[in-house]
């Protein structure tokens, strides 16, 4: 990563009204008193801002480290804490949660992982969860992954499918990662039956681009499992198989021919890398608008296939869901405590269907092309955002808004994001903390209090579902590129019959929230409920952010002198 210099015009500011206006803050809770901590991607490249430093933020990294992570956050003021501390805001981890893990944390203090996260990334776990579904769900509507079997236990039933169906299959170890223990084979004998391993129909008829086979890996954010909220990320990477496909059995050794893991296909001297994140469609690692540019100019329907994307996401984790969610329910102190990050490898045959190949605990971070760090960066610095870090210091048990005397920003003036056009850069420029929409900030002076909210707009709700409500809305309006796919109008009318123990969290969300009402008080399906514009859309280089903030950041402090220097 670059050397970390020091911009002073973007991170410091002398005074709580430079505080209050400034870009890195956004207001959140019933009378927007609580300050919340928005990042930026261009941390990635250089110290940004100093609001963690002054609220004495800190995080703890775990285990596996990351330095995008390390990165983003300490150029946002954070500092670093030993791993056994307790006192730090976010805990990073690359390892599965243990039960007594999170059991003393306070409210404001959250974890990268969600407990019985594996019922999701063992691939045992998975099949068995997805199959479940289909047995009690009928099997066309969990039609998402290809045949399989976990070995030996289910060994004999493998061998007479096998005689039925016979053709490649191929086997991988069921908790390892990145193609290691991964072979095809073509006859059960072939099979060594030591370590749980899982047997699954290879998918031989994989759509190609230029005679290579690929996957797309996307970034699928859940920030709550009870209720299930759901959030995929604009922006994945596509990664390419170095040798040309050719499913004939003398090839079915040929491992950098059939599997499409980096790891694996970057040690081939065929890899072909680019060193220009502007140029997202050559080489062995594409950007996942960059395909679904390709393939709309070859005529598919990529709405459709980023339905059928969305669909496997959500049905995926309707599987676990209620077996992570008691997990948390018994050992997490508090909802806000878990979220995570999860990869989901996605292959797509050559009749444009997705088949889920698996889900990642703790996707890769790594930066080893610069494409890579334009979408990691850009994605971290959402993902963060949207979790939502109170400017909180870990030895306090107070927020900084009740430390210092930070004015209520009632009568700021609403910033609205500029939309982008098709062609145009991806994302929208950030306008500062005012994120609540115009219903909610017009006439604020006179905004009742939480108790009179409670009393004329939400009648029915207990008071743990109006702090879920204003906390979902706030975390959606705070989303940057990340796309909420569950619930929404359209995919709670599609899934919402799939939730294995509804609470009343889900109902409410559902009709409070998310849910659009026409006229005479019915449901009013969204037509375009996939997102397929905005999938194809670039992302801005991490410069321009940058140049972008540098903008904001003078123009903010000129209208603040401006407004000082005028009489009253």
């Amino acid at each position: 990563m670059p050397a970390v210099t020091w911009d002073k015009e973007v991170s410091e500011f002398s005074s709580e009204d430079e505080h209050e206006d400034h870009p890195c803050i956004a207001w959140s809770g019933h009378s927007k008193k609580t300050p919340v901590l928005l990042f930026f991607p261009e941390a990635a490249l250089s110290s940004f801002s100093s609001v963690g430093e002054r609220s004495s933020m800190a995080f703890k990294i775990v285990g596996k480290k990351s330095r995008l992570v390390r990165g983003i956050l300490t150029n946002h003021g954070f500092h670093e804490v030993p791993s056994h501390s307790d006192n730090f805001v976010l805990m990073w981890t690359g390892s599965q949660l243990t039960p007594s893990m999170p059991g003393s944390f306070k409210d404001f203090q959250k974890v990268n992982h969600f407990l019985r996260s594996y019922e999701l990334t063992r691939k045992d776990n998975l099949y068995r969860n997805i199959q479940r579904m289909q047995i009690i769900h009928g099997f066309k509507n969990f039609d998402i992954i290809p045949k399989a079997f976990v070995l030996p236990s289910e060994y004999q039933k493998f061998r007479d499918y096998f005689a039925k169906y016979k053709g490649l299959w191929i086997i991988k170890p069921v908790a390892s990662s990145s193609g290691r223990g991964i072979y095809l084979v073509k006859n059960p004998y072939q099979i060594s039956l030591g370590k749980n391993t899982l047997v699954s129909r290879y998918l031989n008829n994989p759509l190609l681009i230029d005679g290579f086979k690929f996957d797309l890996r996307l970034y699928v954010l859940v920030t709550s499992y009870d209720p299930l909220i759901v959030y995929l990320y604009e922006e994945g990477l596509a990664r390419f198989a170095t040798v040309k496909y050719d499913c004939t059995p003398e090839n079915i050794e040929d491992t950098l021919m059939h599997l499409t893991n980096y790891s694996l296909n970057k040690k081939n001297s065929d890899y072909v890398r680019c060193d220009d994140p502007e140029v997202e469609n050559y080489g062995s690692k594409w950007s996942m608008s960059a395909v679904l540019r390709y393939l709309k100019q070859e005529g598919k329907d990529t709405t459709l296939l980023m339905r059928k994307v969305e669909d496997l996401i959500i049905k995926a984790l309707l599987s676990a869901r209620l077996q992570i969610a008691k997990a948390c329910k018994k050992s997490v102190p508090h909802r806000t405590n878990c979220f995570e990050l999860y990869g989901f490898d996605v292959l797509i045959d050559s009749k444009l269907k997705p088949w889920l190949i698996e889900v990642n605990l703790s996707p890769s971070l790594a930066c080893d092309a610069p494409l890579d760090l334009k979408i990691k960066a850009n994605m971290i610095a959402d993902m963060f955002s949207l979790v939502g870090f109170v400017c909180q210091d870990p030895l306090s048990s107070h927020p900084r808004s009740d430390r210092v005397a930070l004015k209520h920003p009632a009568v700021q003036k609403v910033h609205k994001p500029s939309s982008t056009p098709v062609g145009g850069a991806r994302r929208k420029v950030r306008q500062g903390p005012a994120l609540a929409s115009n219903s909610e900030t017009e006439g604020s002076k006179d905004k009742p209090g939480p108790k009179q909210c409670q009393k004329d707009s939400t009648p029915s709700l207990t008071a743990e579902e109006i702090e879920m409500l204003y906390r979902k809305k706030e975390e959606n309006e705070r989303r940057g590129g990340f796309i909420r796919i569950f619930p929404t109008t359209e995919t709670w009318a599609l899934y919402g019959q799939y939730l294995d123990s509804m609470t009343s969290l889900n109902y409410m969300l559902a009709n409070r929230l998310f849910q659009e009402r026409n006229g005479n008080g019915n449901e009013q399906l969204q037509v375009d409920g996939c997102h397929a514009v905005q999938y194809e859309r670039k992302l801005r280089p991490l410069e321009a952010h940058k140049r972008t903030q540098r903008h904001l950041t003078h123009c903010s402090a000129a209208g603040r002198k401006k407004s000082v220097d005028q009489p009253e």
